[in-house]
């Protein structure tokens, strides 16, 4: 049988090809992945239309979690960190209550996750950085900030045409341009930018905890759903277990 330690379940903008890819790569042994895709029209990994595209996806969730729920997964993620910049505090959680009453699995959001992983190391300070627009990155501070945390630091990749052609090399780059003395961690905002690459070199390099959404997801995924253990190359987060 699949998945003898736990099935994890995501839920994937529809055109995103670089959750399944990194979350496959941090999963251990005996961990089943499950996805399913979001429903939104437009393009995708644009800055445009993004909005739009966060509160389509949203009204496709629970047919979503229906799909799902029938591998039987302990958790259900849904993988995209700015819906919950649009949703805000009140409305995710009214979410993730309706999602869990309809799957009978725990559901966390990716937002939530980097909010779990910031408690977890004891963070308060934070250097954000996001693939965003500008106006989408300030949402995404302000989100930030009315969670009781502290921006220091916030800044966005310039010259995006697409989320997801972005790389870890850029990912990277933007971590070290927004690292500040008075930060306690360095958070890359977003799991259509590939970020796994780089966690590993910007700790080494900056000397502080990183983490991206999709590290956090997992971690809080694996927590959640019993599996405890170490996952290194990935920075102190993961490694902790």
């Amino acid at each position: 049988m699949k998945g003898w330690r736990a099935r994890i379940g995501f839920l994937v903008p529809p055109g995103n090809p670089t959750l399944e890819p990194e979350m496959m790569e941090l999963a251990p042994q005996g961990v089943s992945l499950h996805f399913t895709r979001m429903h939104a029209e437009g393009p995708a990994g644009t800055h445009a239309g993004q909005e739009e595209r966060n509160l389509s996806q949203v009204a496709s969730v629970p047919e979503c979690v229906k799909l799902l729920a029938m591998v039987s997964p302990k958790v259900i993620a849904m993988a995209h960190t700015a819906t919950s910049y649009t949703l805000g505090q009140q409305r995710e959680a009214e979410l993730v209550a309706q999602m869990e009453a309809l799957s009978e699995a725990r559901f966390i959001t990716a937002f939530g996750s980097v909010l779990a992983a910031f408690s977890h190391l004891g963070v308060r300070r934070i250097a954000y950085g996001t693939p965003y627009s500008a106006d989408m990155t300030a949402r995404g501070r302000q989100h930030l900030e009315t969670c009781g945390l502290t921006v220091v630091s916030s800044g966005h990749l310039a010259n995006v045409r697409n989320i997801y052609e972005e790389n870890s090399e850029r990912a990277y780059a933007l971590g070290r341009q927004v690292d500040h003395a008075n930060a306690d961690v360095i958070f890359l905002s977003g799991v259509g930018m590939p970020t796994l690459e780089a966690l590993q070199a910007l700790e080494e390099d900056t000397g502080k905890p990183v983490i991206s959404a999709a590290s956090a997801m997992m971690w809080h995924a694996l927590r959640t759903a019993g599996v405890h253990g170490s996952i290194k190359g990935y920075g102190q987060l993961l490694e902790g277990g």
